[in-house]
């Protein structure tokens, strides 16, 4: 049951951090932290053993690495980096490969659309700020909202949710 709980807090803070990254562009460092700081207590109360949690934090350390550098070359944005490291703590390496697939395709078709947008969508005062902001070619693609269709496919792959075959 806490882990059902933890996960829905999982699922809670991408959504929210999608939404940020839509709005504004920006994705607040409190929900990577949070996000951090959440997962050790929901896997030990998941029953992950010490070395099992270890692993998650070293892989996420790693993937935040990789995100670096990826912020660094103009790739990704730092709080698109910092969110996906976050998330991948979660993923582990169990579920990381549904994790990343699911957002680069997510990633890759809304990049497509919103450049798609950009040719034949006028901006107009009618529309909300964020729409035409996104409509202009000075500002990046929000991949938080990729990051969390990846993060919510991962969900069923994860380490945290007991196996069937244990359940009573």
């Amino acid at each position: 049951m806490i882990a059902i709980l933890a996960l829905a807090a999982f699922a809670g803070l991408l959504i929210y951090a999608a939404c940020s990254d839509v709005a504004s562009l920006t994705i607040p460092n409190w929900i990577s932290i949070a996000l951090v700081a959440l997962f050790p207590v929901a896997a030990l109360a998941a029953g992950l053993s010490f070395a099992d949690i270890g692993m998650h934090l070293l892989f996420g350390f790693g993937v935040l690495v990789v995100g670096f550098f990826l912020f660094q070359a103009g790739v990704f944005g730092g709080g698109d980096a910092k969110l996906l490291a976050a998330a991948s703590i979660w993923s582990g390496f169990t579920a990381f490969w549904p994790l990343i697939s699911w957002m680069v395709f997510a990633g890759g078709f809304m990049a497509l659309a919103i450049l798609a947008a950009r040719q034949f969508v006028p901006q107009a005062e009618t529309n909300p700020p964020f729409v035409n902001r996104l409509l202009t070619g000075k500002t990046g693609i929000p991949y938080g909202l990729a990051i969390m269709i990846g993060g919510l496919a991962a969900i069923p792959s994860m380490a945290l949710l007991p196996s069937p075959l244990t359940l009573p």
